[in-house]
């Protein structure tokens, strides 16, 4: 099932997203703790070395990993330089300056490849001592500590994936069963409904037909066209609602003309109009056209419902208009009524929201036309928002991204097969 497919996914990716935090948390604390064990390695080596340098009365015995240099007065025993020192020390200049009253120093020098931490210091007793302590012990262990915290970072990192991943779906267990029934209930309502709705599109076309052919003066845009033309957008209506049942399926962008869908819809809506005793106006036919790249059923769905909920709201007149300005092109549908509830305004386009006309004589209103125009127009890349509120009427405006040329040929091409 692609539902469950996409939850499998959905959970693959939050064990993904629990490997990668942890591996920055995982980071953090082992740069933390090697700081810290390097530092704690580099106190206690300079202390160790002091000592060292301190104490120093010759240069046999000196503590482990160390070798010294002692010079003193002339003829004093207890001078000399360890044989064990490394290439190019002592470092008979920086003994001279501490001898002759300068402070105390202390560098870390890289030989051959090994790195020595030095000491000169010049003691009370009148010798002056530098002493060499090898770093590779320090080394050695800080470089054992990294490999322990790598090996039980990555560890840890794939338990962490593997962990999350389960989780994540027992987490979505629940909503990949709910996104099923909800699939099914879509599928199988708009297919129910499919051939229903096939049939009453033949018989108006067989009954138009009919009736041409017993009046073969019977023709134009009469009632009989147009209940064709509702009855077979009801058909496209059903189409897209199955295509949007499965999450799997990709369609392709086609290029709209705007206004000529705006008035489409404004003739569609003409006879309900009427009934309400309502004035609808669309774009001219003159009026420039303005093209998009989308759906034609979906945004025909959302302009149908702005349309709607104006020809509802009114008292007299709704207009509807299209124009383009840069690189938005906008559908603007305002009515003359009383304006929008305040109570409903910062959740009009939130599903099941309703107004205090919630239940208007003859029809139930449920709160889910402009939360469809909105999820509509997002998934186009584009906003619905409301430019007047208060009395008299409202204005509620579609905007969505102007075609571009290259847009429009990919489209017809996707369009063409």
């Amino acid at each position: 099932m692609r539902s469950t497919l996409l939850v499998r996914r959905a959970a693959r990716r939050l064990g993904l997203q629990a490997a990668l935090l942890g591996a920055g948390v995982v980071v953090l604390l082992s740069a933390a703790a090697v700081m810290v064990v390097v530092q704690g390695q580099h106190q206690a080596a300079v202390a160790e070395l002091h000592v060292a340098a301190i104490r120093a009365d010759d240069i046999d015995d000196p503590p482990a990993w160390t070798t010294l240099a002692i010079h003193g007065p002339p003829g004093d025993r207890r001078t000399g330089i360890d044989p064990a020192l490394p290439a190019g020390l002592p470092d008979l200049a920086a003994m001279a300056r501490v001898e002759s009253g300068g402070p105390p120093e202390l560098v870390e020098l890289h030989i051959d490849g090994t790195d020595y931490l030095v000491e000169t210091l010049h003691q009370q007793t009148g010798l002056t001592v530098q002493a060499v302590l090898d770093l590779t012990p320090n080394h050695t262990a800080r470089d054992q500590l990294i490999d322990a915290l790598l090996i039980s970072g990555v560890l840890g990192l794939v338990l962490t994936a593997l962990v999350g991943t389960w989780l994540g779906r027992r987490a979505l267990g629940p909503l990949s069963t709910t996104l099923e029934i909800q699939r099914r209930f879509v599928a199988d309502a708009s297919h129910e409904l499919r051939t229903p709705v096939t049939l009453l599109h033949t018989r108006a076309q067989l009954l138009r037909r009919k009736l041409r052919r017993d009046d073969p003066e019977l023709g134009g845009p009469d009632d009989l066209d147009a209940l064709v033309a509702d009855s077979g957008r009801l058909a496209d209506i059903l189409d897209e609602l199955l295509l949007a049942a499965d999450p799997g399926v990709e369609r392709a962008p086609q290029p709209i003309e705007l206004a000529g869908l705006a008035r489409d819809v404004v003739a569609s809506a003409a006879a309900h109009a009427a009934d309400r005793q309502v004035t609808l106006t669309g774009p001219a036919l003159d009026s420039p056209p303005v093209a998009v790249a989308g759906l034609p059923v979906a945004l025909r769905r959302a302009v149908t419902a702005l349309v709607d909920n104006a020809v509802r709201h009114a008292t007299g007149c709704v207009t509807v208009s299209v124009d383009a300005e840069g690189r938005n092109a906008h559908v603007d549908v305002v009515d003359d009524g009383p304006g929008i509830d305040p109570e409903l305004a910062p959740r009009m386009f939130d599903r099941f929201a309703t107004g205090r006309d919630g239940v208007s004589p003859g029809r139930r209103r449920y709160g889910i036309g402009l939360s469809l125009v909105n999820e509509i127009v997002t998934a186009h890349d584009g906003r619905v928002e409301v430019l007047r509120r208060d009395a008299p009427g409202a204005a509620l405006r579609i905007t969505l991204p102007v075609a571009r040329r290259a847009v429009l040929r990919s489209a017809r091409r996707a369009a063409s097969g």
